[in-house]
């Protein structure tokens, strides 16, 4: 009954993968990796709504692979939350549109801490992009609901993009199964890391 439905969204968020690789930015990606190996802090993922729940996932990623992370929400840091972050960090602002105001109300305070910026956003000539040290850009035509509104592409594309970038650092640092069940110690993953890695 809903094959054709479910069919129509799984090809959009398909397709507009392949897009996306298509037209991103390797070179600005590559200065983007570059920052977050050189930063001596943490790195700090910050959103709101759908966004907040990819940054939530990513944090996790980064930290499970190797690079020390954690979310901050966009709302909450704005009161008092700003606390956790440091000079020594870099935080990646996740916006889709490029304007959501809990978001970028962010900058000036966290550029008043010192740490560097990367903006995460499909919106090149965003207020978010135009003002962060770096920009982390993906291309869409159209969200995947039949109302073309839900976050559905779009985040698609965040997670992808992040889990990219997170799989790219790791494997950067050399990063062993020894070290990822460090971090990994239960689940069914940590089951069978266990046998290989004691």
């Amino acid at each position: 009954m809903y094959k054709t439905d479910l069919e129509n969204v799984i090809n959009k968020e398909y397709d507009a993968i392949s897009l996306m690789k298509a037209n991103l930015d390797y070179e600005e990606i590559e200065k983007v990796i570059n920052a977050i190996k050189n930063t001596k802090g943490k790195v700090v993922f910050l959103g709101v709504g759908k966004s907040g729940h990819i940054c939530e996932k990513l944090a996790a990623t980064f930290s499970s692979t190797g690079t020390p992370s954690f979310f901050v929400h966009g709302t909450e840091a704005c009161h008092g939350d700003l606390g956790m972050i440091t000079k020594d960090d870099i935080v990646i602002l996740l916006s889709n549109s490029g304007t959501t105001k809990e978001v970028t109300q962010n900058i000036n305070p966290l550029r008043n801490i010192g740490c560097k910026t990367i903006g995460f956003t499909s919106k090149k000539d965003s207020y978010l992009a135009k003002n962060t040290d770096y920009q982390l850009i993906y291309h869409f035509e159209k969200e995947a609901d039949h109302l073309g509104l839900a976050p559905t592409v779009s985040s698609t594309l965040a997670l992808v993009l992040g889990d990219a970038i997170a799989c790219a650092l790791s494997k950067s640092y050399d990063f062993k199964k020894e070290d990822f069940f460090k971090f990994h110690p239960n689940g069914a993953l940590g089951e069978a890391l266990s046998k290989e890695c004691k």
